[in-house]
């Protein structure tokens, strides 16, 4: 079964740590992201999940990362945990950057 308890690095620097997950599957924990557009220092950020606890360990998760300290922006993740031909747990996630804007019609830049 995947274990997201812990420390995770991608491919770009940044790193995040799932502090505990329950028998629920919850989880909360900090990212900090190694890329910003933010004009403000990058901080580690909270972020709150949930995962999937399936026997096959293929499992399904997601969490949303509240970037308040230094952004205006939320970002949610969604992912499934494999593992690689080592042994070793690696984490597959798409995500989407929602930025705050002033006025309805700059709504169509607002979402990456």
């Amino acid at each position: 079964q995947c274990n997201l308890t812990g420390l995770w690095q991608n491919d770009l620097g940044s790193k995040m740590r799932v502090f505990e997950v329950d028998s629920e599957g919850n989880f909360s924990g900090e990212y900090h992201t190694s890329v910003s557009s933010a004009t403000k220092p990058i901080q580690p950020s909270p972020l709150v999940g949930s995962q999937h606890l399936d026997k096959d360990g293929k499992c399904t998760f997601g969490f949303t990362v509240n970037w308040k300290k230094f952004s205006d922006s939320t970002a949610v993740f969604v992912g499934q945990c494999f593992t690689d031909d080592k042994g070793d747990e690696v984490l597959k996630t798409s995500w989407l950057l929602r930025e705050k804007v002033d006025t309805l019609p700059s709504d169509w830049k607002a979402t990456r």
